[in-house]
């Protein structure tokens, strides 16, 4: 499987960068506003919903490798057809609201089915966070077994920090950090650490054996194009500033 050139770069140097603008978010006026600001800001590549006019209608306006995710296999056929770079099963945080939880069978299942659909686009999964954590790792590795070419993790929407300012940063990120660590040291694949972070947070997850970070409601949630740069410039800051601290090595 061949990761897209810029992505697997950023991946490589563990800095990767995905600004997430919503698997249930159809706005193109909307979704636009957040690809422009990851794009302006140096995000790696943008994640959107699988709608092959909103994929067409991105595809015009950034370079950037386009995910699209959905929880339907048969919808990512016409997405990548409509310019997609690649495929995401996951951003299930819009689902637990309703109720609706992903067991790892069916995670499993999607994928298996959305492989033989779709051989050779490159396959990212979400690991469900609410899963115990040794069942997430083992997932993880039965997905790998399945054709996944990268495993996200997630975690975020089920904290509600007890304190503020940074230790409430901490705090939010803490499942996906976790859970980020146990399936970076048991598979062989990249590993984005995603949902809850924060450019205080971003490092740390690098730091647990992530490859790279999604952010979605950190920039997605601003009504201002000019904030939601800044925040993505913060999150490239904040990746890069950790491949620069020196090594303690002799």
């Amino acid at each position: 499987m061949t990761i897209h050139p810029h992505l697997a770069q950023s991946l490589t140097r563990k800095n990767a960068l995905k600004v997430i603008s919503g698997l249930n978010n159809f706005d193109c006026e909307r979704v636009a506003a957040v690809v422009k600001a990851a794009d302006a800001g140096g995000a790696t590549f943008v994640d959107i919903a699988a709608e092959p006019t909103l994929v067409a209608s991105i595809r015009k306006l950034t370079s950037l490798p386009i995910c699209v995710s959905a929880v339907q296999p048969e919808l990512f056929v016409d997405a990548i057809n409509a310019g997609a770079d690649m495929i995401e099963i996951g951003n299930f945080d819009s689902f637990y609201s309703q109720g609706i939880r992903f067991e790892a069978e069916e995670v499993l299942e999607l994928t298996v089915k959305t492989r033989s659909l779709l051989p050779n686009t490159t396959l990212s999964v979400t690991v469900p966070h609410i899963l115990a954590l040794d069942e997430q790792v083992q997932l993880a590795e039965k997905l790998v077994e399945a054709g996944a070419d990268i495993i996200q993790t997630e975690g975020g929407t089920s904290i509600n920090p007890l304190n503020p300012g940074v230790r409430g940063l901490i705090e939010k990120a803490a499942p996906t950090l976790a859970a980020a660590h146990s399936i970076s040291h048991a598979v062989d694949i990249p590993v984005l650490c995603a949902s809850g972070l924060s450019s205080v947070t971003v490092p740390m997850a690098i730091a647990s054996g992530a490859s790279g970070v999604g952010v979605g409601s950190a920039i997605n949630q601003l009504n201002n194009e000019v904030a939601m740069v800044a925040v993505v410039r913060s999150l490239v800051e904040a990746l890069n500033s950790y491949q620069k601290v020196p090594s303690n090595q002799p």
